[in-house]
């Protein structure tokens, strides 16, 4: 793959506590320049970003961030109020405790509550797989599934782990038709970026790439 179909599989991310709107600017500029499908934002900046974008370039914002223990209800308004500022697409965590307890029926319903206040906007699951183990990430592909979510996502970046090839290919096994994959975390090169779109991968969320990208003066 060239450089360029790999970018553009890339949501540009920047979700530390510490942003600013300078970074997030910048943030900005770079994933318009290198054509990425979207920035991946805190919810404060969207509608600043969208105003400063245009339609430039897909804004994507998380909701029940990072830790997914939000009321159901409190996500649907996050989410609400993320696309009333111009969201394009959604990240939301899933209740990883609700997991844990096998409380499937309440993880299928939040998802389902979430993708119709998204209606035809992108919403992505963040599982945070380095917290689950096999069974519960069969489980999830199966709710995700179900509950009609565009992606299944790996990981916040804020847990201990990332996306790892092997949940590529576990994944890649048991998702349903029509739902993609996004592979977050631990992607520390053109080459991993490579090998985790090989094994079933549609988005990489990540900010590593760009920047290589920018220091070898790739583009």
């Amino acid at each position: 793959m060239t450089y360029q179909e790999i970018l553009a599989r890339v949501d540009h991310t920047l979700l530390a506590q510490t942003a600013t709107w300078e970074e997030i600017r910048r943030l900005c500029d770079d994933a318009v320049f290198y054509h990425t499908a979207s920035v991946c934002i805190p919810p404060c900046f969207v509608k600043k970003a969208r105003d400063y974008l245009g339609n430039r370039l897909n804004v994507c914002t998380v909701i029940g961030f990072p830790n997914g223990n939000h009321t159901t209800r409190a996500k649907v308004f996050e989410a609400e109020d993320a696309l009333n500022n111009g969201a394009d697409e959604l990240d939301m965590v899933i209740n990883i405790g609700a997991l844990k307890e096998k409380k499937y029926d309440y993880v299928e319903r939040e998802i389902r509550a979430i993708k119709e206040t998204a209606e035809s906007h992108v919403l992505k699951v963040i599982i945070e797989t380095c917290l689950l183990d096999k069974e519960e990430k069969i489980r999830m592909c199966e709710i995700v599934t179900n509950a009609g979510a565009d992606y299944i996502k790996t990981s916040t970046g804020f847990a201990a782990g990332g996306a790892t090839f092997e949940d590529m290919e576990l994944f890649r096994r048991h998702v349903g038709k029509g739902v993609r994959i996004k592979a977050a975390g631990g992607i520390q090169s053109f080459a991993d970026a490579e090998r985790f779109i090989e094994l079933g991968a549609s988005r990489l969320g990540t900010s590593r790439l760009v920047k290589i990208a920018k220091k070898e003066n790739i583009l």
